[in-house]
């Protein structure tokens, strides 16, 4: 094949580039939709120590973008040089990076917008003497007089007209248009003190009035009215840095991560890293299969983090990133447990569920109080012991042994089965009273004047996790090693570093890059051997938060389960050692309780009085 069989001329020599043709490749690293302009020119904006930014596009940005402020705007000679590659009032040499605090810095996003675009910018310094620049690809720049008030106004119409191969590649106008307003939504969150507009189309479609937290800005971007009360934020520091976490209670959940977001230095940037940590400070206190809304903005030295790994600064490396990830989820983990999550005995909370907030009322914190002692009941000690008996589910084979898990089962006749519940007698007052259990799955209790539906899995559950966490995990050697090899180096770097925290956890393992023997694990352990290896190599995911997975995985395999029989003294302790719990939700997030008060019956069969 030759030359122009490819359509190209002297492929096999090199050549350089005419300034124009290297102005647009480079352009498409920054500006490669609509989108990505919206964010360029917010950005000098928000650089421009504007108070109020407004941005209006038309069919999706694709027609025009404009981006109005009212910052510092530009005198003659700064605007006959902002469009020039690499010209840029924010760094002077290479170690001011070590420095920089603005959003941009690289002089590139005017530039690479001139290169794609018919492009007007209009700016005054003082509101008396303004300048209007055009500009635009294969066109001259020109400069004359203009009128505006102090600020600037920069307009992009036409965008990728001069490069109709990669304007092939754009989506729809209304696909582009929402990622524009995507773009504007997360620039939003970064800075709560701004005053926002954004219009589409000659529409306006959002309106965002200065306010004074993070949290505020969060919840009037993303949340309606009712979700507002549900969201808290907390901060948190660390060396040269400094961290405010944004994030909703157990009633606010999503089913995708699209409402979570990281900012360092106000910049988005994408980092899975930071988003685990909000999710494992978290972990606990959300349903399986859901995910917790909130954001994390870092504030850190420059000189400890690189902005400047991606085109987009999309990306940032920080030589810090385990004490950032360590300060958020410990954070959150503290919040956690300092919030009351269990009803006051003065009856204010209503839904038994153990949330942060009840019809917008917040929950005071526990903060110095002594954690409340279990009881000392010999059929609670026997329950937690594994020494009861059950009538297992149908199929389900049960250990002989009677240890956590595997409980010894004994045949219980049906009149035994069916008769606890007919042995109390109610009485009122704060005394629990066993009233029976109901599909084999939940614990039925009076106490006060209000009954409790109890699962009984959940709280056994959560009494189990926070027993594990209080103390060492008993373990039994093996009599016969799991051997076993990795996958991947990744793999056995996590098993050298984390041999003494894995022995905390009822975890014995020896051996090398060549092989690896796990020679005890917790006492009742049942897995399978490759089931035990990809449970303890899953650990890795759990970074400082191992103790707290592995605890609820054991709490979970241990934990009575639906359809196992509890008889009334068993049934009864769970339920009153329940009520003690400070944290009224299973390790996985589920409520283990729901609570129905007289009155709510009382209203449910409209009656209307004793």
């Amino acid at each position: 094949m030759d030359s122009g069989e490819t359509g190209l001329k002297d492929t096999g020599r090199i050549q350089v580039l005419p300034p124009e043709e290297i102005r647009k490749i480079a352009a498409g690293e920054v500006i490669d939709r609509p989108a990505a302009m919206v964010r360029e020119l917010f950005d000098n904006a928000v650089d421009a120590e504007s108070s109020a930014i407004e941005i209006l596009i038309e069919d999706g940005g694709i027609r025009r973008i404009e981006v109005i402020d009212d910052g510092k705007g530009m005198d003659r000679d700064d605007l006959s040089l902002c469009i020039l590659p690499h010209a840029t009032s924010k760094i002077r040499s290479l170690a001011d990076l070590d420095t920089a605090l603005t959003l941009g810095f690289r002089g590139e996003a005017l530039a690479a917008a001139a290169a794609v675009s018919r492009m007007e910018i209009l700016t005054s310094r003082d509101g008396r003497e303004a300048w209007l620049l055009t500009a635009g690809a294969g066109s001259p720049v020109r400069i004359e007089q203009g009128r505006r008030a102090r600020g600037t106004s920069v307009r992009a119409f036409g965008l990728f007209d001069a490069i109709p191969a990669r304007k092939r590649f754009l989506k729809r106008d209304g696909a582009e248009g929402k990622l524009c307003r995507d773009v504007f939504l997360e620039k939003a969150l970064a800075f709560p003190g701004l005053g926002l507009r954004f219009k589409a189309d000659s529409k306006l479609k959002l309106f965002l009035q200065p306010v004074d937290t993070l949290k505020e800005r969060f919840a009037d971007v993303f949340l309606d009215h009712n979700e507002k009360n549900f969201l808290q934020e907390i901060a948190a520091t660390g060396p040269g840095f400094t961290v405010s976490i944004v994030f909703g209670g157990p009633e606010l959940y999503r089913n995708d991560r699209r409402q979570q977001f990281v900012f360092a230095n106000k910049r988005r940037i994408q980092d899975y890293s930071l988003m685990q940590a909000l999710e494992y400070g978290l972990q606990g206190w959300f349903p399986n299969g859901v995910h917790p809304v909130g954001a994390v903005f870092i504030e850190i030295d420059p000189k400890l983090a690189d902005f400047n790994i991606h085109p987009a600064k999309k990306e940032a490396r920080f030589s810090n990133l385990g004490a950032i990830h360590h300060a958020v989820s410990s954070a959150l983990q503290d919040f956690s447990r300092r919030s009351v999550l269990v009803q006051e005995r003065s009856g204010a909370r209503q839904d038994g569920e153990g949330d942060w907030f009840s019809g917008g009322k917040e929950w005071s914190a526990r903060e110095g109080r002594a954690p409340r002692q279990a009881p000392d009941r010999l059929a609670l000690e026997a329950l937690l012991d594994g020494k009861h008996d059950f009538v297992p589910l149908p199929g389900r084979q049960p250990g002989a042994d009677g240890n956590l898990y595997g409980k010894g089962a004994a045949e219980v006749s049906d009149a035994a089965a069916g008769g606890a519940a007919a042995e109390s007698v109610p009485v009122y007052g704060d005394r629990a009273v066993y009233l029976g259990t109901l599909f084999g799955v939940f614990i039925l209790i009076e106490k006060g004047e209000a009954l409790y539906v109890i699962d009984q899995h959940a709280a056994h559950e959560r009494i189990l996790y926070d027993r594990f966490l209080a103390g060492p995990i008993p373990r039994q050697e093996l009599l016969v090693p799991i051997l076993f090899k990795t996958e991947s180096s990744e793999e056995d770097e996590f098993l050298h570093a984390n041999r003494a925290v894995l022995e905390k956890l009822g975890i014995i393992i020896k051996g090398n890059n060549e092989g690896w023997r796990i020679e005890a694990l917790p006492s009742g352990w049942r897995l399978s051997d490759s089931e035990t290896v990809r449970e303890i190599l899953s650990l890795r995911e759990a970074k400082e938060n191992m103790a707290e997975r592995w605890a609820a995985t054991l709490s979970c395999r241990a934990a009575v389960k639906e359809g196992d029989y509890l008889d009334r003294e068993s049934a009864l302790a769970l339920a009153e050692e329940s009520f003690r719990l400070p944290i009224a939700r299973c390790p996985h997030g589920r409520p283990i309780q729901v609570r129905i008060s007289r009155d709510e019956l009382y209203r449910a069969v409209r009656r209307t009085g004793n």
